[in-house]
């Protein structure tokens, strides 16, 4: 465990800044948004049900009765939805302090999004390069800006991408599938920051993991209907709250550099507070990054000002 636990008091003052979460209505989306706004940030919970949304809002609000917090629709696994929502963000936002992609799904049964990607690859990944592209150009001119992705422990499973098939049309395992979309964020993020630093921008991109976390995300996890299962759960794995310290760190730390991973400091890092972690060895190529995102130019139509 590291020497002094890196907690939400840790968290500067954000008053100024924008920052946009998108799956914060609930778990680890709501705790990142909830300490953001109670430090002075203006929040936008970007969400795909907006009346969830606006609930999670009020209870921000309740919490945190000066909180600036406003709900935009986004449905991370429609392109469409993507599009409109970066229009609709672009305009309201000319200046965006921190882009947190923290929406994502894991281990559903098959499923597709309405754009025919494998629903794990298409929300999970797809949507937050979409989104990122769609935003940066908000983001470059803002000294000190951040683009975190939420990755997982789980990029791990997964040896490689599979770009013979990437929407898992001949065979579908849940579990790889997930790793795969995991560590295609990883890849994304060095990607990124390498292209950001070469063109000495102002804009940084980090990762962060939760290790595991209680939280919903976990309803499709074998045995997740069985009456306990929560309970039981919550002895070996971090809350929202706790999971939610490692992308705080990466969105407001001072000390924190482009192209840096955090995640917790316990055993395997599956819970614990947030300190500097390491990623697998295979999302570190370089030329497997490139080819990633290559292919998510050309899936998406989105292409990068950088």
């Amino acid at each position: 465990m590291s020497a002094k636990e890196w907690t939400a008091a840790d968290v500067g003052d954000q008053s100024g800044r924008v920052a946009i979460v998108t799956g914060s209505n609930t778990g680890l989306g709501f705790e990142t948004a909830l300490v953001l706004a109670a430090r002075g940030a203006r929040v936008v919970l970007a969400v795909r049900d907006v009346a969830k949304g606006e609930a999670a809002a009020a209870r921000i609000v309740e919490r945190a009765p000066r909180a600036d917090v406003t709900v935009q629709r986004l449905d991370a696994g429609s392109l469409a939805s993507v599009r409109a929502a970066a229009d609709e963000l672009k305009n309201a936002y000319p200046r965006i302090d921190l882009l947190i992609n923290n929406a994502g799904v894991m281990y559903p049964p098959k499923q597709v999004t309405e754009d025919g990607f494998e629903l794990q690859f298409g929300t999970n990944h797809l949507g937050a390069f979409a989104l990122t592209g769609l935003l940066l150009e908000n983001l470059l001119p803002v000294e000190g800006s951040r683009v975190v992705a939420v990755a997982s422990i789980a990029h791990r499973i997964q040896a490689g991408i599979h770009f013979d098939d990437l929407q898992w049309e001949r065979s579908y395992n849940r579990v790889a599938a997930y790793g795969q979309s995991k560590l295609s964020n990883l890849m994304f993020t060095y990607e990124l920051d390498r292209r950001l630093a070469a063109k000495d921008a102002n804009t940084i991109a980090v990762a962060a993991h939760p290790g595991i976390s209680n939280t919903e995300l976990m309803r499709h996890v074998p045995g997740s209907g069985l009456p306990g299962f929560r309970t039981v759960a919550g002895l070996f794995t971090n809350s929202a709250e706790v999971g939610a310290l490692a992308t705080l760190r990466a969105a407001t730390d001072p000390a924190v550099s482009g192209g840096q991973y955090y995640g917790p400091d316990g055993f395997r890092e599956l819970r614990g507070h947030p300190v500097l972690v390491e990623s697998s060895a295979q999302s570190h190529d370089r030329e497997i990054q490139r080819r990633l995102w290559a292919v998510s130019e050309e899936l998406t139509g989105v292409t990068y000002p950088v």
